[in-house]
C-alpha cells in the first residue's frame, strides 16, 4: 500500500476524479458565489494591470495567469523566453463503459493498476466509485508525430482505421499478459471506440512566476510531467497559499508574490523531480531490460514490506503536506 502511511496521517489516500466532474464542481461553486465567468473572451494584451480583450480594456489590481503551459500571460509579461519542452513521453488513453466488458471484470479493479511492458507502462483504473467507467492509459517513449495535428495539446482519434490500427498495436504489446487479468486488459482495448493521444510537455525549472501585478499559477508557472499524479494538486496548493497571503490587506502585492515564490518553489521542485524519476519507467526497453525493471520493483516491494518501510512513510512523505499549515 503506497499511500497507507499517508492515509493514516491525513485521513485519505489517492483520489482520482474525472476532470469534467471536477470542473463541474468548481463551476457550481463559482456560480453560488455570484462570480462572473465570461466564455469565449480572448485576451489580446496586458500592460501593467490593464488587460485588453477584443471587447475593450479593463484595469485590475491583480492579474492571475491560470492559462496553462502555453500561457499567454507568461508569454507577453512574466517570462517571454520560457516555453514548454517535450518530455519524450507521450500518453494514449481512453474511457470505456463497464457495460461493454464481460461480467465481473471490474471486480479485479481495486485501485490504480500498472503493467510494465517493453514498450512502456500500461495502466488501468476505475473512473468512478461505482466503477461504471474504466480508464486505460499507455505511457511510452515516442517521437513527436510529423502530422498536421497540434501535438502540443493532444487530440482525440475516432476514425475507425486509426483506432483499429492502434488497438492491434496495443494487443501485440500486451500479447504476453496472461491469466484473468491479461484477459481483462485485452477486453478493455478491444472495446475501445476512441483514443486520446497526448504528448507530455513540461516547463524547465527555474522560470519566473511573477512580474508587476501579474502572477502565474498552476501549469502556467510550473507545468510538470503527470507521472507523480500531482499536477492538479500543485495548482490547488498555489491557490490556497495565495488566498492566505491576500487575507492580510496590509501586505504589499510585491511581498505577496515574493513570499509565494519562497514557499512554493521548493515544494514544486520536489514534485517535479519525482515526476521525472517516475517517467523513466515508461521508456522503451528490451526483454532483459523489462526483466530488470520488474525484478527491481519486486525487490523494492518485498524489502519495503519486510522492513515495514511503507508503514514509516517511505516514498510517501511528499503526500503529507498541508498548505494551510505552512508558516507565512
Amino acid at each position: 500500500d503506497f499511500v497507507g502511511w499517508a492515509r493514516s496521517e491525513t485521513g485519505y489516500g489517492y483520489l482520482r476524479i474525472k476532470r469534467v466532474d471536477l470542473v463541474d464542481v468548481l463551476l457550481e461553486a463559482v456560480r453560488r458565489e455570484g462570480i462572473e465567468i465570461r466564455f469565449g473572451v480572448r485576451v489580446t494584451g496586458i500592460e501593467g494591470g490593464v488587460v485588453s480583450t477584443e471587447s475593450g480594456d479593463e484595469e485590475a489590481d491583480l492579474v492571475l495567469g491560470c492559462d496553462g503551459i502555453h500561457s499567454f500571460v507568461r508569454k507577453v509579461v512574466v517570462d517571454p523566453g520560457l516555453v514548454g519542452v517535450y518530455s519524450g513521453i507521450a500518453g494514449s488513453f481512453s474511457i470505456v463503459p463497464s457495460s461493454r466488458l464481460p461480467a465481473q471484470s471490474t471486480d479485479l479493479m481495486t485501485g490504480l493498476h500498472g503493467m510494465m511492458t517493453e514498450e512502456g507502462m500500461f495502466m488501468v483504473n476505475p473512473c468512478t466509485a461505482n466503477k461504471d467507467e474504466v480508464m486505460w492509459g499507455f505511457s511510452r517513449e515516442v517521437q513527436l508525430p510529423e502530422s498536421g495535428k497540434d501535438g502540443r495539446d493532444g487530440w482525440e482519434e475516432t476514425r475507425k482505421a486509426e483506432v483499429e490500427g492502434f488497438r492491434e498495436y496495443l494487443l501485440k504489446v500486451l500479447a504476453k499478459a496472461s491469466g484473468e487479468w491479461g484477459s481483462v486488459v485485452k477486453d478493455l482495448v478491444c472495446n475501445t471506440s476512441s483514443i486520446n493521444f497526448y504528448p507530455v510537455y513540461r516547463l524547465p525549472l527555474g522560470g519566473r512566476w511573477y512580474k508587476g501585478r501579474c502572477l502565474l499559477l498552476g501549469d502556467a508557472a510550473h507545468a510538470m510531467s503527470p507521472h507523480a499524479g500531482q499536477g492538479t494538486s500543485m495548482a490547488l496548493e498555489d491557490v490556497f497559499l495565495l488566498s492566505r497571503l491576500l487575507e492580510d490587506s496590509s501586505r504589499p502585492l510585491s511581498q505577496v508574490f515574493t513570499k509565494f515564490d519562497e514557499i512554493r518553489r521548493p515544494r514544486v521542485d520536489e514534485i517535479y523531480m519525482q515526476a521525472v524519476k517516475n517517467g523513466a519507467a515508461r521508456k522503451k526497453t528490451g526483454p532483459w531490460g523489462l526483466w530488470m525493471k520488474e525484478l527491481g520493483f519486486g525487490m523494492l516491494m518485498n524489502v519495503s514490506s519486510a522492513l515495514g518501510l511503507d508503514k514509516r512513510g517511505y516514498g510517501q512523505k511528499h503526500l503529507v503536506y498541508d498548505i494551510d499549515e505552512v508558516e507565512l
